[in-house]
């Protein structure tokens, strides 16, 4: 069987999926054939990823969805399963950052981020997994962490803390519910360029922190491809607990 094949057909939630990784994820998802529940709270955006995927060996459908309130992860998740006719994957990867230093931060910056990047992704993963029990073949859910969740940054404390918390709960969560089938695993990206930050890569000080990354580069969304695949598919059937960062070497880069 070709590599992946077996996404073909695939019922995929990927969250966060108006913009940047979230975007890129569904349209490779669906050109790898899976129907994919493109998720998010910018529905016009959705909309336009679903037309910009027709075509495709798969399919986008938009799905609304505000990961920081409980009760519509739990009505998206069950809406998306019964748009997709079940669910086999979950891309957990809603998210949201802000830089702050650690001694200004405000109650709200901190509930935001770790509402979304931490409780949210529990949630999601908790109704997707209730889904997932129940069927034969279990599922996957691959949370997108970060490597700041490995290592710090100034000005990032609860984004790092949120992310540390999610690698964390990715490994809780693989305990419990492999006897379901259910895999869990992370992916932990190092510095992306995406239309949010292409400028900042482009300048001064973009160059520097190049300069950081033993591979001398930042990653371009492509460099996440065959990783997440691998986490989505029967590639990697043998893994959950586990945390793939995708970073050219800047966790192992000298101190």
């Amino acid at each position: 069987m070709p590599m992946f094949e077996d996404l073909k057909g695939k019922r995929v939630l990927v969250t966060g999926a108006s913009s940047g990784l979230g975007a890129h994820f569904a349209r490779l998802l669906a050109g790898k054939g899976a129907l994919v529940a493109a998720a998010g709270r910018r529905t016009e955006r959705l909309q336009e990823l679903a037309r910009e995927c027709e075509g495709l060996p798969g399919k986008v459908v938009p799905l609304a969805l505000d990961v920081s309130s409980v009760a519509a992860i739990e009505a998206g998740v069950t809406e998306a399963s019964k748009l997709l006719g079940g669910l086999d994957v979950l891309v957990n990867n809603a998210g949201v950052g802000e830089t702050e230093a650690a001694l200004s931060v405000s109650e709200t910056q901190w509930d935001s981020q770790i509402d979304v990047n931490l409780k949210g992704c529990f949630f999601a993963a908790q109704a997707a997994a209730k889904i997932m029990a129940g069927q034969a073949n279990g599922g996957a859910i691959v949370n997108i962490a970060s490597i700041l969740g490995e290592r710090v940054a100034g000005k990032v404390a609860p984004y790092a803390i949120s992310k540390a918390g999610l690698i964390q709960m990715t490994k809780a969560l693989a305990l419990e519910w492999a006897r379901h089938a259910i895999r869990v695993n992370a992916l932990a990206p190092g510095y992306i360029v995406t239309d949010i930050n292409r400028a900042f890569f482009a300048g001064e000080a973009g160059e520097a922190l190049k300069k950081r990354i033993p591979m001398r580069r930042a990653g371009e969304l492509d460099d996440l491809d065959g990783p997440l695949l691998l986490l989505c598919s029967e590639a990697g059937r043998y893994m959950t607990g586990a945390v793939v960062a995708v970073d050219g070497g800047h966790l192992v880069s000298g101190l």
